[in-house]
C-alpha cells in the first residue's frame, strides 16, 4: 500500500470541522484512505452504491443513534444529494450538545455536483480536500515508471506493463459505459470515448472546441458540455491563461490536460515506457505529468496559470504565490534543457520573482539570469515548504 500524504491532513480537518468532503476520481484511493484513517470501532463506512448500505441512510437519525461517537464515512455521496439537508440538522444538534467535530467524511468522485449540493446545505459546516492520483513524492519507485503507468494505484502497482494497461483500459470503459450513465448523463459511450481520445491527442494544447465538435459530429454546445463533464469528473484539467494589463496580446483560452498520464497513454494505446519515448506525444505527456504533480502539492490559495502572447513568449506554468509574487516554471524532458528567447521575454513580462526549469534529471544547478534547473521531486518539495501548516 502507498502511504498518501493527505492522510494526516484529513485527520486534522476532521478535528476542526463537523464534516469533510474528500474529492477525487474513481479508483484514486479515497476509500482506502478513509477506511485507514481510524480503527473499525471508531468509524462506520457506508457505500451509497451498495443497495443494503443505501437503506441505512433512509432513516439517518436512527442510524446515527446506533453509531454514537463514530465517524460516519459516506462513499459516493453524489449518489444521494438529498441527504445533505438531513445532515445539516444532525450537525446543528450535535453542535448544541458540544459534539460538533469530526462527524461525517464524504467521499465523492464528481466534484461540481458535490460542491453545489454540500455548499448550499452545509455552509460553515464542511471543509474540502482533493485526493490526486499518486504523485512522485508518494511513490518510492522511478519517476519514469509513474509517468508511464500513471498514478492510479491499481495501475501503478500492477505486476506487469500489460496488466497495468489492461486495468487502465477497463477503467476507461467502465467510466464510459457505467459511471457517466449512473450520474444521469445520457451520452453515447462511443462518442464520449472518441472525445476523450481526441483530448489525449491534444494533450497540453489550447483546444479549439469547434474543431472537436466537428470531428465527433456534435454541436459546439454539446462538445463544451462534454468537456465540462470531464473536468467535473476530475479526469481533465483546464489550466487558465495568465491575463494581465501589460500592453500585449495574450492568449485567453485555457490549456487542456488529461490529468493522469497513464490514462492518456491508454487512450493512445501506448503500452510501456519504451513505446512512450518514441511516440510524438512524449513531450506533451511529460509536460502534463509535471503540471499535475506540481499542482498536487500547491495549496488552494496559490493561483496557477500558463502564459502565452501572440508573439510566442510563453511560460508552461505560472504559480502565483501571493499577489505580485509569480514563479515561472518551464518544463523540459531533456536532460540538457535549452530555453527559448520567448521564456525570458515572458518572465520579464510578468516580473517573475523565481524562474525554474523542471527537467527529467536529478541534479539542481543554475544556468544564469536567475534561472534554476531542478528535478520534479525537488520542485515539489520546494512548493511544499511554502505551504504554511503543510500536511507533509
Amino acid at each position: 500500500m502507498i502511504l498518501r500524504r493527505l492522510h494526516q491532513h484529513i485527520i486534522d480537518l476532521l478535528e476542526q470541522n463537523a464534516s469533510v468532503a474528500l474529492l477525487g476520481a474513481r479508483q484514486v484511493g479515497k476509500t482506502t484512505l478513509a477506511v485507514n484513517l481510524l480503527g473499525k470501532n471508531q468509524a462506520e463506512y457506508v457505500d451509497l452504491e451498495d443497495p443494503l448500505d443505501l437503506l441505512k441512510t433512509n432513516d439517518l437519525n436512527s442510524f446515527m443513534a446506533g453509531n454514537i461517537g463514530k465517524l460516519i464515512i459516506l462513499d459516493e455521496i453524489q449518489r444521494k444529494p438529498d441527504i445533505f439537508p438531513q445532515i445539516r440538522g444532525i450537525i446543528d444538534r450535535q453542535r448544541r450538545e458540544g459534539k460538533g467535530k469530526g462527524l461525517f467524511l464524504f467521499l465523492g468522485s464528481a466534484s461540481m455536483d458535490l460542491l453545489k449540493q454540500s455548499g448550499e446545505s452545509l455552509a460553515g459546516r464542511i471543509a474540502y480536500a482533493e485526493l490526486f492520483t499518486v504523485d512522485a513524492l508518494e511513490f518510492d519507485g522511478a519517476v519514469h515508471e509513474l509517468w508511464s503507468r500513471g498514478g492510479f494505484p491499481l495501475s501503478l502497482l500492477a505486476k506487469t506493463d500489460r496488466q497495468s494497461l489492461r486495468w487502465r483500459k477497463n477503467f476507461i470503459r467502465t467510466y464510459l459505459e457505467r459511471d457517466v450513465q449512473q450520474l444521469g448523463f445520457r451520452i453515447p459511450a462511443e462518442t464520449l470515448g472518441r472525445f476523450w481520445m481526441m483530448l489525449a491527442h491534444q494533450q497540453g494544447a489550447i483546444v479549439n472546441v469547434s474543431d472537436l465538435a466537428r470531428s465527433i459530429d456534435v454541436t459546439v454546445t454539446t462538445a463544451n458540455r462534454y468537456l465540462d463533464l470531464m473536468v467535473d469528473l476530475l479526469l481533465v484539467r483546464r489550466l487558465k491563461p495568465f491575463v494581465s494589463n501589460i500592453g500585449k496580446r495574450l492568449t485567453k483560452s485555457p490549456k487542456i490536460y488529461v490529468r493522469d498520464s497513464g490514462i492518456t497513454h491508454a487512450l493512445l494505446n501506448i503500452s510501456d515506457l519504451q513505446s512512450l519515448i518514441g511516440h510524438p506525444i512524449v513531450g506533451a505527456s511529460w509536460e502534463a505529468f509535471v503540471v499535475e504533480n506540481l499542482l498536487s502539492v500547491c495549496p488552494p490559495e496559490f493561483n496557477t496559470f500558463y502564459y502565452r502572447t501572440a508573439q510566442g513568449a510563453e511560460i508552461d506554468l505560472v504559480i502565483e504565490i501571493s499577489p505580485g509574487n509569480h514563479w515561472a516554471i518551464e518544463i523540459k524532458r531533456s536532460s540538457a534543457p535549452v530555453l527559448s528567447k520567448g521564456f525570458h521575454i515572458a518572465c520579464a513580462d510578468i516580473s517573475a520573482r523565481q524562474k525554474f526549469v523542471v527537467y527529467s534529471g536529478e541534479q539542481t544547478f543554475s544556468i544564469g539570469d536567475g534561472i534554476k534547473v531542478i528535478s520534479l521531486k525537488d520542485m515539489m518539495r520546494l512548493l511544499l515548504e511554502l505551504h504554511v501548516g503543510s500536511f507533509i
